[in-house]
């Protein structure tokens, strides 16, 4: 049985890591990856080149299971580029696992990409409609179609051509035989960044991925930036003029490792800065705070700190839980959530419980986890969420459901509230929010709070979720 529980958080789109200049190319890139791997957890691949062949293994699952001893020997050369994925555009199977790799008038290019392409349906239809032929239905794959249909000549001047008739968020890596290219939108949805290991150049979402590789932090891919790796030293131009500033919030709120440097600033503080003020906004009589673990941890630290309530650790995750397991058919209640999630009744008997989580999306699960504390003999259970209510579905690289089945679209806090049978409920609010990141308000996007999207808009697809019948 999958793991449906689990599909009550956003999903964690994409991780991308690219190296250059490295006699061990595949085997850092997979090392970069397991750093990356909660981006995305569906499928990994890697596509190697020594200059002339093309090397590629991508398959469904994690990468420690996909990147075994015997597929890093079939993955020679000096540069790589990997990718960890989640989808948000295409269905889950192995056509649609990146790298993506194709042989074209100008040679092989492989494809890495990290976000989503509001316009990708239309140019695809376009494209079949002039006789092209797809393998997947990834969005990636329309980019890689608009490159191979440029004309003739250096690719560095063909990539704006084929960038500029897309929309949406996009970072990607691109791969050809003589030059790694590492690439933003314009307006800088996604995270990209740049790093050094003595004469090896490194390309990854995030620097987690730097530090364990003991790599220097170089800086960020600027929006609308192209940095071009190759046997020079890098150069860099610009693809287009900076758009306006569309970094996505939720990165900090929940998708990036707290370890990692984000935007000039740590994740953790962030969060920890999160949880100051959603403390300040929802203050409450309580003996404890806990957090939902792992995802709440940062914010619940935070509210601890302001309001001077003990942290506890009330829920201990299970680490190893996999992406599927065998429910029994009697018997125990709750059995998705207890995988996952076990109480601890010594902490929370008697106790008056603020729950501290990064968000709720369509409020299953932390009806479950309410449930799960208060049967541990919690007194009181107050829910606590370092983000403001997700009222709209993400078209900017994150897997959301639609707009119909997000509780919060449709009902307000204190039905939430009643739904999740907690004694009270405090979300954080925008300005908050905003204002914990300590950088300017206006470079963020937040589309999934507010329904402002700036670039592109997709049509809603699938009819309201029953939230109150179970």
């Amino acid at each position: 049985m999958s793991v449906g529980w689990r599909d009550d958080k956003f999903h964690d789109e994409c991780g991308l890591f690219g190296v250059w200049n490295h006699p061990e190319a595949a085997n850092v890139t997979s090392l970069g990856l397991y750093a990356l791997q909660h981006r995305g957890q569906e499928s990994a691949g890697i596509t190697a080149t020594d200059g002339e062949a093309f090397h590629t293994e991508k398959t469904m699952g994690w990468v420690a299971d996909v990147f075994t001893r015997e597929r890093l020997r079939r993955l020679p050369g000096h540069r790589a580029i990997g990718h960890v994925r989640y989808s948000t555009a295409g269905s889950s199977n192995l056509k649609n696992a990146q790298p993506i790799m194709a042989t074209t008038a100008r040679g092989p290019i492989a494809i890495a990409h990290n976000g989503t392409l509001t316009n990708a349906e239309a140019l695809r239809r376009d494209m079949e409609r002039d006789g092209a032929i797809f393998q997947s239905n990834s969005d990636t794959e329309v980019i890689l179609h608009l490159l191979a249909r440029t004309p003739a000549g250096p690719l560095e001047e063909q990539i704006p051509q084929a960038l500029g008739q897309v929309q949406g968020a996009y970072s990607l890596l691109i791969l050809t035989p003589r030059a790694m290219y590492a690439i933003r939108d314009p307006n800088g949805f996604r995270p990209l960044t740049l790093g050094r290991l003595g004469d090896t150049w490194i390309v990854a979402s995030e620097t987690c991925a730097l530090d364990l590789l003991e790599a220097r932090f170089e800086r960020d891919v600027e929006p609308g930036e192209i940095v071009v790796l190759s046997e020079a030293e890098p150069r860099t131009f610009r693809a287009f003029p900076p758009g306006e500033r569309l970094q996505c919030v939720f990165e900090y709120v929940y998708f990036a490792r707290p370890d990692s440097v984000l935007w000039g600033r740590n994740v953790h503080t962030v969060r920890k800065a999160l949880g100051h003020q959603l403390a300040r906004e929802h203050p409450v009589q309580a003996d404890i705070v806990i957090p939902v673990p792992d995802s709440g941890t940062s914010a619940a630290l935070g509210y601890s700190e302001e309001s001077g309530l003990p942290y506890e650790m009330g829920l201990i995750r299970n680490h190893y839980v996999g992406r599927t397991f065998i429910e029994p058919t009697h018997g125990i209640r709750h059995f998705g959530v207890k995988v996952k999630l076990n109480p601890m009744r010594e902490m929370l008997e008697g106790r008056r419980v603020v729950v501290v989580d990064d968000s709720i999306v369509r409020g299953t699960t932390s009806r479950k986890i309410v449930r799960m504390v208060r049967g541990a003999g919690a007194r009181e259970v107050h829910m606590r969420i370092s983000s403001p209510p997700i009222q709209w579905p993400c078209y900017y690289g994150i897997d959301t459901p639609t707009r119909r089945e997000l509780i919060a679209s449709s009902h307000a806090t204190e039905e939430i509230r009643r739904y999740l049978a907690a004694d009270s409920l405090g979300y954080l609010s925008l300005d908050g929010m905003l204002k914990a990141t300590d950088s300017d308000p206006a470079n963020f996007c937040h589309a999934c709070f507010t329904g402002n999207y700036k670039v592109g808009m997709a049509p809603e697809r699938a009819p309201q979720l029953r939230l109150f019948d179970a």
